[in-house]
């Protein structure tokens, strides 16, 4: 009898391989997809009763295989069943896959899969949402409650992205190796944002928290993914580094009533030291390529944060010079707000608040610059105009979290005051 609990672990995990391929064969996503789902529930009848297969995608994609041509025979009782060329590129898939698919056709798959989702025609929202449906396997009612809007406006949501896919009429060939390199950094920033998805995501008890604190999670998972079908790309190792590393604070980042605790504040002992040497050890691995890229410089940041065994000991000269470097590679103002804070902390407020001035008109609508901006202001005892920006700040708080923070700040203003 196997495990159900393998059963589950395995068909999560086979999933992006066996869509990639089903999509490849069938070039439909709706199509793709049904086929993988028969093949599921054909596996939990299969394998408690005879066991796991040795290769479960290679299975997965042969039973789906089966079940994607039987259901367009079905349809074409209605209408006429396209040639076998059109279904597929490939030749005999009924020869056994598990010798057949090596680790390229595994790589290019699940590449396409994931180009897929990050169409340029879709916004960013859909990008996500449509990754986390077709790639990930998750629910809709649960990337509608990450994201917090109903379950039908999900449905729509994901429905809409597949329509515009299918307009595009995407190319399914294998991408050579400058479109590949390409479409990895589309691929890079899609995983990133499903990241920040998650972690910027409020403390608190309720069930809506967990699920979007869950993308943190499954962003990672991503970057696991990636890591295999590109072991030696320097930019994948810095995205997992730094997500690894920053999701090692995810437990001492809030109070148990949901309180933002911050990075001065928290207790590092919560701080998770296995995910920590991972992060390092990958941030190093990728920083030997000699070939540097913004998640590398970001992973950097984030490992002087984690090597840190408290707050006053922070290397905040190193991470002031680390944005420096991100500026030139990637320019942002909030880069530049960013590197500002490390300013702040290595040559005081007054020098920092010069650097971001000049950010007013272009972050207007940044909660973050209003927030640092009335801390600086703080600092250098002005206390009137601090809270006239802490007040801007939280008038644009997206969270309980963040207005709360920021009233606490003001409170502290006002009892500071002769």
């Amino acid at each position: 009898m196997t495990d159900p609990a393998w059963i589950d672990a395995a068909l999560v995990a086979a999933r992006p391989r066996a869509v990639g391929a089903l999509l490849r064969y069938f070039r439909e996503l709706d199509l793709a997809e049904e086929a993988f789902q028969d093949a599921c529930l054909k596996a939990l009848q299969s394998w408690p009763v005879k066991g796991p297969p040795r290769d479960p995608a290679a299975w997965l994609i042969f039973v789906g295989r089966n079940a994607g041509v039987d259901g367009l025979r079905r349809r074409g009782r209605q209408t006429a069943l396209p040639d076998e060329a059109a279904l597929s590129d490939l030749d005999d898939v009924e020869t056994p896959l598990a010798e057949r698919l090596d680790g390229a056709d595994y790589r290019d798959d699940v590449l396409r899969l994931m180009f897929v989702c990050c169409h340029p025609d879709l916004p960013a929202t859909q990008q996500i949402a449509l990754a986390l449906r077709i790639v990930s396997g998750l629910s809709v009612r649960r990337i509608a409650r990450a994201f917090l809007v109903g379950e039908a406006a999900m449905e729509q949501r994901i429905t809409r992205a597949k329509a515009r896919v299918a307009a595009a009429g995407l190319p399914f060939d294998t991408p050579g190796p400058l479109e590949r390199a390409e479409r990895l950094g589309v691929v890079l920033a899609m995983v990133y944002l499903v990241f920040n998805e998650g972690y910027s995501a409020p403390g608190g008890p309720d069930a809506d928290c967990d699920d979007r604190a869950g993308l943190a999670g499954e962003a990672i998972r991503l970057g696991r993914l990636l890591l295999r079908l590109f072991p030696s790309e320097p930019e994948v190792m810095g995205l997992t580094s730094l997500m690894l590393l920053q999701q090692a604070r995810a437990g001492a980042r809030f109070a148990d009533d949901g309180a933002v605790i911050l990075l001065d504040d928290q207790d590092r002992s919560r701080w998770d030291r296995t995910a920590i040497a991972e992060g390092l050890a990958l941030m190093d691995k990728a920083l030997r390529h000699l070939r540097p890229g913004p998640y590398q410089v970001q992973a950097a940041i984030a490992g002087l944060h984690a090597r840190a065994a408290s707050a006053e000991a922070t290397d905040w000269t190193g991470i002031e010079r680390l944005y420096a470097t991100l500026e030139i590679m990637q320019p942002s103002p909030v880069v530049t707000l960013n590197r500002a804070v490390a300013v702040m902390k290595a040559r005081g407020p007054q020098e920092a608040l010069a650097m971001i001035e000049p950010l007013g008109d272009r972050l207007s609508g940044y909660f973050y610059f209003f927030g640092l901006k009335g801390t600086l202001l703080a600092q250098l005892g002005r206390a009137r105009d601090a809270r006239a920006a802490y007040d801007q700040a939280i008038a644009l708080a997206d969270t309980p979290a963040q207005a709360a923070h920021i009233r606490d700040q003001i409170d502290g203003l006002r009892a500071a005051e002769p």
